[in-house]
């Protein structure tokens, strides 16, 4: 089954004295490409949480986000020292600037240090908090994510089986009308010389090989016979129960599937055939679109 690479997992529990949060989203990308933002001292581990989602994530740009929050019922305390330290340095800035006013208690207490709760000493930004605290909410985070992402896995999943059986539908047209353009062409070709010969007997021999060497120049039975087998290969691809990530290898067989595409349309030499070839590319490209976020 394939992997979407983007997703949205969140996860949450205990650290230290409060709660912490984990939020972990991805998007395509070509590697690995984590960010990931921790507050205080669970900086110190972002080593760890990177090596997490490495043992889990193979492909995409995952951000991963936490916070602590704090109890609503923590007691709020008003620093009196801070308080009055603020208001002594605006008071003389003001009356150095000769700036008039007084000084609003609203203003003040909005000032950095002036509030705080009551385990704002022991437990800033999760202070009391372990490693393994924090990696057990990363560990929870990242397995929602990846639900998400099988499950976007498997829309998409469906979406290139549709697109898979266009192609088939469009080849197997192309298949039916390569020899018929051949013969017309032959027919054509009869017509119009003896029209030119007004009479005189024709050459078949020579009709016939300008019509071989036609048909050898025009010739997609390779082509077309690649294409299949990139299609079944494709598909298969598609139903692997593998745990490895296949979107490299579906975008192997895409690249191939439209080299195939576009020699055939080289070839076409007619209008039937080339709007098929046209049905092929578009469906490719719409392929494309959608293998990029597979993982």
């Amino acid at each position: 089954m394939i992997h979407s690479m983007t997703g949205f997992g969140a996860a949450e529990g205990p650290f230290g004295g409060g709660r912490l949060v984990v939020e972990v989203r991805s998007v395509n990308h070509r590697f690995l490409n984590p960010t990931i933002k921790l507050p205080g001292r669970m900086q110190a581990w972002e080593g760890d949480v990177r090596e997490a989602l490495r043992k889990r994530v193979a492909r995409g740009h995952v951000t991963v986000m936490a916070r602590v929050d704090r109890p609503a019922t923590a007691a709020v305390m008003l620093d009196q020292e801070r308080l009055a330290a603020w208001a002594g340095e605006l008071r003389a800035a003001a009356a150095s600037l000769g700036i008039d006013g007084a000084l609003q208690m609203d203003s003040l207490v909005r000032l950095p240090g002036v509030l705080r709760t009551g385990d704002q000493d022991t437990d800033a930004e999760g202070e009391d908090g372990t490693r393994e605290e924090l990696l057990a909410v990363v560990e929870e985070a990242v397995s929602a994510l990846l639900v998400m992402r099988a499950a976007e896995g498997r829309r998409l999943g469906t979406e290139l089986e549709e697109r898979l059986t266009v192609l088939e539908d469009a080849r197997a047209r192309i298949i039916e009308r390569a020899p018929v353009r051949l013969v017309e062409y032959r027919d054509r070709l009869r017509a119009n010389v003896a029209e030119l010969l007004d009479g005189a007997a024709m050459d078949e021999q020579r009709l016939a090989q300008e019509v071989a060497m036609m048909a050898e120049r025009l010739d997609v039975q390779e082509e077309i016979a690649r294409l299949g087998g990139h299609i079944e290969a494709f598909r298969e691809t598609l139903a692997t129960t593998d745990a490895e990530p296949v979107g490299k290898r579906l975008g192997f067989l895409l690249q191939e599937m439209l080299r195939e595409a576009n020699t055939t349309g080289s070839k076409a030499n007619d209008s039937s055939l080339l709007r098929d070839v046209l049905v092929l590319k578009e469906e490719l490209e719409r392929i494309r679109e959608q293998v990029e976020n597979v993982e």
